[in-house]
C-alpha cells in the first residue's frame, strides 16, 4: 500500500484503533514495504539506513566498478544497472524501471543528482504503478529546471540574478547576451546542479571554449546539455532557507544554513546561524522562500536558495 502522508488519516486510524490490538498490523500496512534507492554513495547509505530502523526493505541499484560499494553492501537486495558511465548506469532510465519491476517494490527514492530532478523518470515510475518519494512531476517540471526555476521566481515577484530564461543556442548569440548582462558571468546547467556543467567566463575570449566544455559537462552528468548564462556575483554569501511543506498545504522555515565557504562549487561547510545576516534579512529570505515554495506547491523537504551580494541585496538562485 502507498504511505499516506496526510496526518489527518493517520491522527483518524490511531482515534479509531487505539483500544483495537489490529493497530500495529494495520499502521505497518500503511508504509512501503520495499524501496528502491536510484542513486548511490552516501545518499543511498543514508535512506537505507533510516528504512531499517523503519523495517522497510531496500533495493540499491549499481554500476559494475560499484559493486562493492557501501550502499550496495548495505541494502537488502542490489542489481547492477551498467557500466560505468553514469549514462549508461544510473541515468539508465529503461534500466533502472527493469529492475524496479524485477525486485517488487513499492517506491522510488531518487536521493539528489542523477535523476531526482528528472520529470521524465518521475512519470515513468507513477506509471508503473510505483509511488515517487519526492515532488510531483508538475513541480520538478517547474523547480528543476534551473531556467524553469527562475521563469517562476521572477513570476513570484522574487529578485534573481540578471541572465537568461532560455537555453544558449549559438555562439553569436550567447555574445550579445554577455555584451548586456556584462562580464564576469557564469555558465551553469538547466538540468541539475552539484557544479556540473558550471563555467565562469570572464571576458569573451574564454566564452566559446567554455559552453562547449560546460555543455558537454551536462550531457554527461544529467543527459541533458541545456545551459543557460547568469551575472557572476563575485564573492557572495550563498544562505538556503530549509523548508518543509505537507500535502495539506501546510509550509514552515527552518531557519539559514550559511553554505558559502565551497570549493569547486561544492559546499564543504554549512553553518547555522549564518553569521553574515541579521533577524531582518534572515525573516526576509524565509518569506520569499515560503512565498516560493507555497506558489509552486511544492510538498516534501526542500531548500530555496539565494546569493547575497556585498550589499546585501539577496537574488533567488534555485
Amino acid at each position: 500500500m502507498v504511505l499516506l502522508q496526510n496526518k489527518k488519516c493517520i491522527i483518524s486510524l490511531y482515534v479509531i484503533f487505539l483500544k483495537n490490538e489490529w493497530i500495529d498490523s494495520v499502521i505497518f500496512d500503511l508504509m512501503f514495504q520495499k524501496i528502491l534507492i536510484a542513486n548511490r554513495g552516501e545518499i543511498a547509505v543514508r535512506v537505507i539506513r533510516t528504512c531499517r530502523e523503519m523495517g522497510i526493505k531496500t533495493v540499491a541499484i549499481y554500476s559494475e566498478p560499484d559493486r562493492t560499494s557501501p550502499h550496495v553492501l548495505k541494502a537488502d537486495e542490489a542489481y547492477c544497472v551498467g557500466p560505468a558511465p553514469s549514462a549508461k548506469s544510473y541515468l539508465n532510465i529503461p534500466a533502472i524501471l527493469d529492475i524496479l519491476k524485477k525486485s517488487k517494490t513499492d517506491a522510488v527514492h531518487p536521493g539528489y543528482g542523477f535523476l531526482s530532478e528528472n520529470c521524465d523518470f518521475a512519470q515513468a515510475v507513477k506509471d508503473s504503478g510505483t509511488a515517487w518519494i519526492g515532488p510531483s512531476t508538475e513541480v520538478i517540471t517547474t523547480m528543476g529546471d534551473k531556467m524553469a526555476a527562475r521563469k517562476f521566481a521572477i513570476q513570484a515577484d522574487a529578485p534573481v540574478v540578471p541572465g537568461t530564461t532560455e537555453p544558449l543556442v549559438n555562439i553569436k548569440d550567447a555574445q550579445k547576451t554577455a555584451d548586456k548582462i556584462g562580464y564576469p558571468l557564469l555558465i551553469k546547467a538547466a538540468g541539475g546542479g552539484g557544479g556540473k556543467g558550471m563555467r565562469i567566463i570572464q571576458s569573451e575570449k574564454d566564452l566559446e571554449d567554455a559552453m562547449s566544455r560546460a555543455k558537454s559537462e551536462a550531457e554527461k552528468a544529467f543527459s541533458d546539455n541545456r545551459i543557460y548564462m547568469e551575472k557572476y556575483l563575485e564573492q557572495p554569501h550563498h544562505i538556503e532557507i530549509q523548508v518543509f511543506a505537507d500535502n495539506c498545504g501546510n509550509t514552515v522555515s527552518l531557519g539559514e544554513r550559511e553554505c558559502s565557504i565551497q570549493r569547486r562549487y561544492q559546499k564543504i561547510i554549512e553553518e547555522t546561524p549564518s553569521p553574515f545576516i541579521d533577524d531582518n534579512l534572515r525573516q526576509e529570505l524565509s518569506n520569499t522562500a515560503l512565498n516560493i515554495t507555497k506558489s509552486c506547491n511544492y510538498t516534501g523537504a526542500g531548500t530555496v536558495e539565494f546569493l547575497i551580494d556585498k550589499y546585501n541585496n539577496y537574488y533567488f538562485l534555485e
